[in-house]
């Protein structure tokens, strides 16, 4: 586990260089989503000129804390979502609500530990689902020898009686 924590961290030191920096166009109406608009120039040679060319991103946002026109710093991450692959690292510019009156953007520790967080409460999950798991196979096993014993003492052992209509009302 702290082998991982330590994987990903240095992966984000290595990704650390390929911090970008982009407009919020929209936000609010994905939980935890924004569009941020990056900035992109191509050259067309036929007419020997450079053309805008905007590149977009969906970014993850985990505390809803950016708002349509801040300038934002993202940064690769583990794959959020199917077409959501960087995160917020800080706003560096607000627009309209200050940063002080929104909820803080998570630093890579605090989401590291987050995610570590979740990964013991699913481990812990599972263990618990494998410990009753075991012990209903072990009352199979046990109900399936007796059954066997009964069978080689001569005994038959009891079956269930079908029941009808009229049993039941």
């Amino acid at each position: 586990m702290a082998s991982e924590v330590a994987a990903a961290a240095a992966n984000a030191v290595r990704q650390a260089a390929k911090e970008m920096h982009g407009i919020v166009v929209s936000a609010g109406r994905m939980d935890k989503t924004v569009k941020v608009k990056l900035g992109g120039l191509r050259w067309e040679p036929r007419v020997q000129k450079y053309f805008k060319e905007p590149r977009f991103k969906l970014v993850h946002d985990p505390r809803n804390s950016v708002r349509q026109g801040d300038v934002v710093a993202i940064t690769p991450t583990w794959r959020v979502s199917q077409h959501v692959r960087h995160v917020v690292k800080h706003i560096i510019a607000p627009y309209g609500e200050p940063i002080e009156q929104r909820p803080a953007v998570p630093t890579l520790e605090e989401r590291l530990a987050e995610v570590a967080a979740k990964r013991a409460a699913k481990d812990e999950r599972r263990a618990a689902r494998r410990e009753e798991q075991a012990a209903i196979r072990e009352e199979k096993k046990a109900a399936e020898e007796a059954r066997k014993a009964l069978k080689a003492s001569g005994q038959t052992p009891p079956t269930a009686q079908p029941t009808s209509i009229e049993d039941v009302d």
